[in-house]
């Protein structure tokens, strides 16, 4: 047999962490790496946060999963908590960001075709180029990357894509058959790209004038990780309808699509749901990261940690002007673009100065630590940044 026990879907590198303590991974040899990539955002709280830890604890050891046929005292109060804090009025809880942006499609759809006249027409969300959404059929159907589709035909109909940031564009797309549009408030798999303030407020004073819905997909810049809890924060907008994930978790599988009580008005019984989507153990290690950094006090500090980072990269970058282009990106979900694809750089920085960082689109290297690094791991981050630069032979095909 030569296909190996865990299905050949990803080019898994020799970083094989067996333990992890704060803002570090400790591989089954020893080795020690600064984290810089939070398990692509989700370890928010780093690798050993106590609240997190003993909330899991606690649940596991009381009652870790029981239907959703049943009445859910923990979901509730998640999901209150949620409400208060953010535009929704509903949640539904899930196990991951794609199931969170399934959920956001459908409730999409099911406001025009189940609540609104029983308009069939209205399914097609407008999307935009380079985006991420998952990978499941609707969410690679809802991308318009080539890569994601290969081997999967025929996609998931209902999609059009418009470039990112380009308002324009998105409104010559709209017909009889739109329903929304699907936006990540800043890409995180296509380069740390965040939105103009134009097209935001642009895309959301569309979605008024036409009745449609404003689907944001915060998987990767929600929970407190830009310093506001969400992204669209910064926009001075709200959605009509929003999918978070990776973070809100801290580590534990978790997701949830946000809604207002009219844009879920066609979410009714039966039409939606989940076998482990909301059980009490995933709901423990939610409400034990909203306890943390829901507050003004975690979400300002974040906010200041990402100024300073930003300004230090900025300063770093103009040392390798042969490598590196510009810094962008909100709070600490920063990436630099590079001048050359940018894959062999993070390789070079987690295989010879034990950095780990996240390759982007768009030749960027994504800087996304845990929101709980101080000084101390950013003058780190900082050495062994410096020592990879100055180490790394640019490959000749660049």
């Amino acid at each position: 047999m030569s296909i190996t026990p865990l299905m050949p879907v990803y080019p898994r590198c020799g970083v094989r962490p067996v333990r992890g303590e704060h803002c570090h991974l400790i591989g089954e040899d020893g080795t020690r790496y600064l984290d810089f990539a939070s398990g692509i955002a989700v370890n928010l709280l780093g690798h050993s946060h106590a609240g997190l830890i003993g909330a899991i604890q606690s649940q596991a050891a009381t009652l870790m999963h029981v239907s959703n046929l049943y009445g859910s005292p923990q979901g509730e109060k998640l999901a209150q908590w949620l409400v208060d804090t953010t535009f929704g009025d509903t949640v539904f809880f899930t196990n991951s960001g794609a199931e969170a942006v399934e959920a956001a499609i459908k409730t999409a759809r099911a406001y025009h075709q189940n609540g609104a006249g029983g308009d069939k027409n209205r399914f097609e969300l407008i999307t935009f180029h380079n985006a991420f959404h998952g990978r499941t059929m609707a969410t690679i159907s809802a991308s318009n990357q080539e890569k994601m589709h290969h081997g999967f035909s025929p996609l998931l109909a209902g999609f059009k894509y418009a470039p990112f940031n380009d308002l324009e564009a998105a409104r010559a797309l709209i017909g009889p058959n739109t329903a929304g549009f699907l936006v990540e408030p800043i890409q995180g798999e296509g380069g740390i790209r965040p939105a103009s303030m134009e097209f935001m407020q642009g895309l959301r004073k569309l979605a008024d004038e036409l009745d449609l819905m404003l689907v944001l997909d915060e998987v990767q810049c929600g929970v407190a990780r830009t310093g506001k809890l969400y992204a669209y924060e910064h926009y001075g907008i709200e959605p009509d309808i929003l999918a978070t994930a990776k973070g809100i978790g801290g580590g534990f599988p978790l997701g949830a699509c946000i809604a207002t009580e009219k844009a879920a008005r066609g979410m009714t019984f039966g039409t939606h749901g989940s076998t482990y989507g909301g059980n009490p153990l995933a709901m423990a290690a939610g409400t034990a990261v909203m306890e943390a950094v829901a507050n003004d006090e975690f979400l300002n500090a974040v906010a200041e940690k990402g100024e300073r980072l930003r300004a230090r990269l900025e300063q770093f970058i103009g040392n390798y002007p042969e490598l590196f282009e510009l810094v962008r990106g909100k709070g600490l979900m920063l990436g630099i673009r590079m001048k050359m694809e940018s894959r062999p750089f993070y390789v070079h920085l987690r295989d010879n100065h034990q950095l780990l960082t996240v390759a982007a689109g768009d030749n960027t290297i994504r800087i996304i630590p845990p929101l709980v690094i101080g000084e101390p791991e950013i003058d780190e981050f900082f050495d062994k940044l410096s020592a990879g630069a100055a180490s790394f032979k640019v490959p000749e095909a660049a």
